[in-house]
């Protein structure tokens, strides 16, 4: 299993909500890429360290997406990038302040009618307006992008005139248009979710916010092989989990994420790793007659006994909710930060202490529903601090970080 290696670099976007182009930088298989969504018919100038760079296409523009998607590699050792004309700063070579957020569209599917008009029922530009001000110098998307798949019912205000489908109108009032003041503030980690598959938003996202190369021939690429990210002092591992089937587990599935989640025991690294992946493996999204649900058989029969020791934390969505688990077991600390903007899950906060979840117990941890949020992951020297945060930028539950044990506490 081969995985790409990349290193911190910088970033750069306008700010403004009703512009005609965004830009950002993201991880990719290989390294640091500035991206760029335009009208224009051609990619905006760029220069890195004084010396002119020609963005190049990355996915010409067609009926559904009437864009052109522009993407160039920013060098490591890179001090300055201009892009339009606007100078952006160096990133560190070692994050302190991670954002982490996720499921943050809003829901039109059939009966499943989001009030995505009203910033109260949808927040995500609240959530995103937030995290900028705490200045992160990481963001890192957990997937689940889009979720406008179907039209707004004619008599409900409450979406009236919502774009939907797989198109750019959908895909900037879901995401890019709520995130412009997020953009700029720092480099991105984009993970694949279940709702950028190719039959849902897939296209999308295979233009515009997926590391790997697009296919014009395919329009929607399949799923992805892994990458790291690697800083100073942590790895990044993407996966895309995203077509893992949760109620049964698959088999010819699981051999390919066992072989993949065994690869990371190869990787040359003496720093810890963070395993960064949409669906959780031993996680719920809540509690029902006494039994979890939501937990992932697929992954569940990759992943026991394969993650090697050096993978500490995992970072997920697709629950919405907020929830952090420590394992009786020797396995990583599970943390969902799927609570960034899409209905929230039913159910009660709890205290998740005993609940066995495809065969492992849960020591402690913290599991909160009815709240929308996003986490703040910080470094307090040798170890991390994991913040959830409510829509306001409240603080409603911090948990202490060291290797592989966590302790949560409540505001």
């Amino acid at each position: 299993m081969r995985w790409a290696t990349i290193a911190f670099g910088l970033t750069f976007f306008p700010d403004v909500v009703c512009a005609q182009s965004f830009s950002w930088t993201q991880y990719a298989p290989t390294g640091l890429e500035a991206r760029a969504v335009t009208t224009e018919t051609t990619c905006p100038a760029a220069e890195i360290d004084g010396a002119s760079v020609v963005m190049q296409v990355r996915a010409k523009p067609n009926e559904a997406f009437p864009v052109l998607a522009c993407a160039m590699s920013v060098p490591p050792a890179a001090k300055t990038v201009k892009v339009g004309g606007v100078l952006l700063a160096a990133a560190p070579s070692m994050p302190k302040r991670i954002a982490v957020f996720g499921d943050t569209g809003c829901r039109l599917k059939g009966h499943y009618v989001q009030a995505c008009n009203d910033p109260q029922q949808w927040p995500f530009r609240q959530i995103a307006e937030m995290i900028a001000g705490k200045k992160p110098d990481l963001i890192i998307h957990v997937g689940d992008y889009h979720y406008r798949e179907t039209a707004c019912p004619g008599s409900d205000a409450g979406c009236a005139n919502s774009p939907f489908g797989d198109n750019w109108d959908a895909w900037r009032t879901d995401f890019f248009a709520p995130a412009t003041g997020l953009l700029p503030v720092a480099p991105w980690v984009m993970v694949r979710g279940n709702h950028e598959e190719c039959e849902r938003g897939g296209q999308g996202w295979s233009r515009t916010l997926e590391a790997q190369p697009f296919d014009e021939a395919k329009g929607c690429n399949g799923s992805s092989p892994p990458f790291i990210a690697r800083f100073s002092q942590l790895a990044l591992a993407v996966i895309d989990n995203s077509a893992a089937s949760e109620p049964v587990g698959d088999d010819k599935l699981a051999e390919v994420f066992r072989a993949q989640y065994a690869s990371l025991a190869q990787q040359q690294t003496s720093t810890p790793i963070w395993l960064l992946q949409h669906r959780p493996i031993w996680s719920t999204g809540g509690v029902v007659a006494g039994l979890p649900f939501g937990d992932n058989k697929t992954l569940a029969l990759a992943a026991r006994g394969t993650l090697p020791a050096q993978v500490q934390l995992m970072l997920s969505g697709h629950h919405h909710i907020f929830q952090v688990l420590g394992y009786a077991e020797d396995l990583p600390t599970q943390v969902v930060v799927g609570h960034g903007g899409d209905y929230l899950n039913k159910g009660r906060a709890a205290n998740p202490a005993g609940w066995p979840i495809n065969g492992v117990t849960v020591k402690s941890g913290v599991h909160q529903t009815g709240q929308f949020g996003f986490a703040m992951i910080e470094s307090d020297g040798a170890d991390w601090v994991i913040t959830n945060y409510d829509r306001t930028g409240a603080p409603l539950h911090r948990c202490g970080l060291k290797g592989r044990d966590v302790n949560c506490t409540s505001e």
